[in-house]
């Protein structure tokens, strides 16, 4: 059985040094923020950028989309965008 969207993004959390959750929530700034510097994205810590642009770079930089744009972004990420997350940070 495959993992459910809360299960693989406490997956993430974990993986990115967070703390699990234990109710459904999606990702806040810092954790955002944790999982694009396991990706490679450099951030300003001192000043985050929006969710939607660290969304969009988070899917780039582990190359499921073309481009960063944030406005493809808006949502918070979708199961599948979740799976190919945790694969990547699983190959770090």
């Amino acid at each position: 059985m495959s993992p459910t969207v809360d299960e693989l993004r406490n997956e993430i959390r974990q993986a990115v040094g967070r703390y699990e959750r234990p109710v459904s929530t999606a990702f806040t700034k810092e954790a955002l923020a944790a999982i694009c510097e396991a990706v490679g994205y450099d951030i300003d810590t001192n000043r985050l950028p929006s969710k939607p642009q660290m969304r969009a770079r988070i899917l780039w930089k582990i190359g499921e989309w073309d481009d960063d744009d944030p406005a493809d972004a808006e949502q918070p990420f979708r199961k599948g965008e979740l799976e190919a997350i945790a694969a990547a940070l699983d190959d770090e």
